[in-house]
């Protein structure tokens, strides 16, 4: 008995053996001596804070987006558009970036700014880094806050050799909106086989015996507005709002009346509503003078047309301008330089002699003058650029026009005389 219980606890004893034996054998085993156990992870809680959480510093944008106008889409085709292509082609290859290009119409649903309101409002990542717009584009644009001002990001516009009407482009309310890229003027072309002199004042251009065309019906009344101005005339009162000098508006129109009677402005200017119709009546030889703009005759330089600047009372230069600036439109702050670092690429006088010529658009700096080639191309050019001004802001102007426009016909159509005409305007203009 003794010994199957001693057999019997030998046995339990060498069971119990076994099963220690085969449990350590079952344990996980690294699968190299020189492997290292990861760590088992821990989860750390952070204890709430007042304190400003520490941001990366942003990395720098891989890509710049642009909007502008269909007249200058650097994918148009034309030599001026290949120059503005390559010149984006070359900053994106330099700081490696892309560069992307949408062409938006100026005004209407869909217009530059009616885009950028929407953008704004709904979809700020999708606003552009530039938009290239006209200056009352530029000044409405800024006012609805739609607009980065500039000032403290490029050196003072005043500092540099930029012409004053581009100054005034890139200036809303006393801060600078932008870098000014191209103008247009008001110039006076005329074929000089039929014109020996062109007229530079009131009275040499009352003895031309050859109407000199302009739309009497074009509803900023550009013309007019130009002549008032050169007069002396002003647009606002002391307190800003809209005005019109009847006095000095009587003068402009007393021309306008003596040009009629003279044959230098018949009637037939108050069917003509835009540039492209006054210039069609000088294609077809109606009259040998007519006053457009500067970027038509550079753009398509007439062989039997020369130019010279527009008659003013006394043989003064000074005439109206308008022209296109590059504006940072998007909020987010760590964008700004590199897009600063593009407007100013596009606006180097380097580029701009070539480019302005091509374009047939007169440059925003001086530096940019020696581009044009032809010495009386570039005399034409210098001149323009030191007479032309900037009329602004482009609410008064909504409300000037029309009163501008509607004494011009009534006057040319001797409706009523000069005097009654000016006040007429005057008073449209004050209102009710």
């Amino acid at each position: 008995m003794f010994t199957r219980r001693l057999i019997s606890k030998y046995f339990i004893a060498l069971t119990l053996m076994l099963v220690l034996i085969l449990t350590g054998c079952a344990q996980p085993t690294t699968s190299s001596a020189t492997d290292t156990p990861e760590p088992t992870p821990t989860l750390t809680v952070s204890s709430p804070t007042t304190e400003e959480p520490i941001l990366d510093t942003p990395s720098p944008p891989t890509y710049l987006r642009l909007w502008v106008p269909p007249e200058l889409d650097p994918a148009d085709g034309t030599r001026a558009g290949r120059l503005l292509q390559a010149r984006l082609d070359e900053f994106a290859e330099r700081r490696g970036v892309d560069i992307e290009v949408r062409v938006k119409a100026l005004n209407g649903s869909g217009g530059l700014v009616d885009s950028l309101s929407a953008a704004n409002a709904a979809a700020p990542l999708a606003l552009p880094d530039l938009v290239l717009l006209p200056h009352d584009l530029l000044e409405a644009a800024a006012l609805k806050g739609l607009l980065i001002p500039m000032d403290e990001m490029i050196e003072p516009l005043e500092e540099s050799d930029w012409y004053e009407y581009a100054r005034q482009l890139a200036t809303v309310q006393n801060s600078t909106y932008g870098l000014p890229f191209a103008g247009d003027a008001l110039i006076l072309l005329y074929r000089p086989a039929m014109v020996a002199e062109p007229p530079h004042d009131w009275v040499s251009a009352l003895e031309t015996a050859t109407p000199m065309i302009f739309p009497a019906a074009d509803e900023l009344a550009s013309f007019t507005l130009a002549q008032y101005l050169t007069s002396g005339g002003q647009l606002q009162d002391d307190e800003g709002r809209p005005m019109l000098d009847a006095e000095t508006l009587a003068q402009v129109l007393t021309f306008f009346q003596e040009g009629n009677t003279s044959g230098l402005m018949p009637s037939w200017f108050t069917e003509l509503t835009s540039d492209d119709e006054a210039f069609a009546q000088y294609s077809e030889n109606s009259g040998d003078m007519v006053v457009t703009w500067a970027s038509r005759y550079l753009n398509e330089l007439p062989v039997d047309t020369a130019a010279d600047s527009i008659p003013t009372p006394t043989g003064s230069l000074n005439t109206l301008a308008h022209g296109w600036v590059w504006a940072l439109s998007n909020p987010q702050v760590q964008r700004h330089p590199l897009s600063v670092e593009l407007a100013e690429f596009l606006t180097h006088s380097d580029f701009l002699s070539r480019w302005s010529p091509a374009a047939g658009l007169l440059p925003p700096r001086s530096s940019a003058l020696s581009g044009w080639f032809d010495t009386t191309t570039r005399n034409l050019v210098g001149r323009t650029v030191l007479s032309a001004n900037i009329v602004s802001p482009a609410d008064v102007l909504t409300v000037i026009s029309p009163a501008l426009k509607q004494a011009t016909m009534d006057v040319l159509n001797n409706l009523v005389d000069p005097a009654t005409a000016a006040q007429n305007a005057a008073n449209q203009v004050l209102g009710p």
